[in-house]
Formats: structure tokens, sequence, C-alpha cells
């Protein structure tokens, strides 16, 4: 039985408890460990919490079982004691990714597997050292993982196929949306794609083109209207009579031209200074906490709308 199968969440701030949640909801047992014990302390009301909007949206029946398969443990070694998979979402840097990947690699069994949330970070900048470093791979959720169900699957060059496959026949199982990519680059797929909209986005408000409210208004009531159900290339296909081809015989002029030489520059200091006054007249920082919720309630109803309309397969 999946209930019988163990997996475990380490480190489980607002990535790792999404994860919690995304495998308990699919009948696994789950054993979360975080070295923070105020971290570990909260996890269980803000799981109650969440599956409570989950139900509320039709997302999830039977909440209590759910929350009742996950497990807060006071150390690593217990955490992933008999399990056959692990989920580590601790802090993203080399140094933190390296001491947590070095001290699983001294205690997983001999067929565990490793999956890291790095959402930049290739997994063989912190791997490398590792005895089982061939069962270590990137398994990068969207955050809140358990309403955003994309997942990037990047091996490094040591990550065995056999593995790789096990992690994604594991995203489908758990009702996430495995995107694989056959190697290493930095920032991987989705951060690259987003990376290019916020350096354009930032570019247009450092020359005062729009303000950040603009801007803002352009993706959530425009663009990502149809992202939410479609990616680019299906976009561009269904926006010329003659599709793809028609709408690059059309736009790739357009579009070459609007190409920054040279390519913008690191974020400047004084430009996220306005922007964060800006943000902050908007949203006080002490309202940041209730925002996310409001977020995640938001992301819950569209996620049982697609749902609905079978936009999920």
């Amino acid at each position: 039985m999946t209930a019988d199968r163990k997996i475990a969440v380490v480190g489980a701030g607002l990535v790792g408890s999404g994860w919690a949640l995304v495998f308990a909801r699919a009948g696994y047992s789950v054993q979360a460990y975080d070295p923070s014990a105020e971290v570990r302390g909260r996890l269980t009301s803000w799981a109650e919490k969440s599956l409570h909007e989950l139900e509320s949206a039709g997302l999830v029946s039977e909440s209590g079982d759910i929350l009742s398969r996950i497990s807060v443990l006071d150390t690593l070694a217990d955490a992933v004691d008999g399990v056959f998979y692990v989920q580590e979402s601790v802090y993203e840097t080399v140094q933190a990714k390296t001491e947590v990947s070095l001290a699983l690699d001294a205690v997983i069994g001999s067929d565990t597997i490793v999956g890291s949330s790095s959402s930049g970070i290739p997994a063989s900048q912190f791997t490398s050292e590792c005895s089982n470093r061939e069962r270590f791979m990137i398994a990068h959720p969207v955050n809140p993982p358990h309403l955003v169900p994309v997942v990037e699957i990047v091996p490094a060059p040591w990550t065995l196929e056999p593995a790789v496959e096990r992690v994604s026949d594991l995203m489908r199982d758990v009702g996430q949306v495995p995107v694989r990519l056959t190697r290493e680059i930095d920032g991987f797929v989705l951060n690259r794609l987003q990376g290019v909209l916020l350096n354009e986005a930032w570019a247009l408000y450092e020359e005062g083109i729009a303000s950040l409210a603009d801007i803002d208004a352009t993706i959530a009531h425009g663009l990502g209207l149809r992202w939410s159900f479609m990616g680019p290339f299906e976009t561009i296909d269904l926006n010329a009579p003659g599709g793809i081809e028609d709408y690059a015989a059309r736009l790739r002029g357009l579009y070459a031209g609007m190409v920054r030489t040279p390519p913008p520059g690191p974020w400047a200091d004084e430009v996220i200074r306005k922007a964060a006054q800006e943000r902050r007249a908007i949203l006080p920082a002490d309202e940041l906490a209730e925002r996310r919720a409001w977020r995640d309630a938001v992301l819950g109803r569209l996620a049982a709308f697609k749902k609905s309309q079978h936009l999920t397969d």
C-alpha cells in the first residue's frame, strides 16, 4: 500500500511544507525534518489550515487522514529511516546544499533517492563528494508545490537514468507534472523563462515606461490568463490563422528588434529600493503572510477550476 511507503521531507519551510502535503495527499507516509525547532513546531498547524482550504476548494477529502500521515521528526536520521525517497528543501546556497547532501549521503538507505528543490543551482555543484551521488538529482517545484504541480527533474552528469525514471514516475503518481531536462543548465527551464520576463520588467520599470502596478496588471490580466493553462508555443500557434509558422512569419522581426543590446545587467540597488518602497506602500511588510495565504486560496480555486475543465491531465 502507498501509505506503507515512506517519504522524507528535509527542510520544512515554505517549499518543504508544501511538499509534505503533496506526498501525504497522495497517500504516502511523510517524515518531515527541519534543523529549526521553530519551523518543525509550526508545520502541523500550517498543514491543518492548508488542508482545510484545499477541502473547501474540493481538492481533497478527509483532510484529517491526510494530516495523520505527516510526522515531524527531531533528527535527520529518524526522518530518513525506512524511506525510499527524500525531498530536500533547505536554504538555497551551495554551502547549505552541500552540507545537507553530505549529511543525507551518510544516513540514507542503499536504494534511497534524493531530489533537491534547488531552483537554479545544479546538483553537480553540491553532490560531487557524495558516495551515493548517482541517486541525487534536482526535483525543483514551483512554490507552493501543493498548488502548482510542475516539477523540473534535472540529473547531474552522474545521476543514473533509472533513478530519474523513478522520480518522474513518483511525481506523476502524486499528481505533479514532471518536466525532464536532458542535462544541467543554470536556472533550469522555469527560472530561465521567468528570468527573461523579470529582466525586461525591471528594465521597463527603471526606464519609467510603466509603473510596477501596470506591469503586474499586464501579466495578471493579460499574458497570465492564457499562460495559466497553455504554454508560449501553444499560445502563438493559436494566435495566427496559419498556426505557429504563420505567427513566426508575421512577428519574428518584431521580437528580434526588441532584444536589448547589451543585455541588462544585475538589477540596480537603487531601483530595487524604489520598487520595494512602492510595494510596501501597497502591501505593508506585516501583511505579507496574510497575502501569501490569499494567494494560496486563489490558487486552490484556480486548481479546482482547471481540474473541472480537465486541464490538469
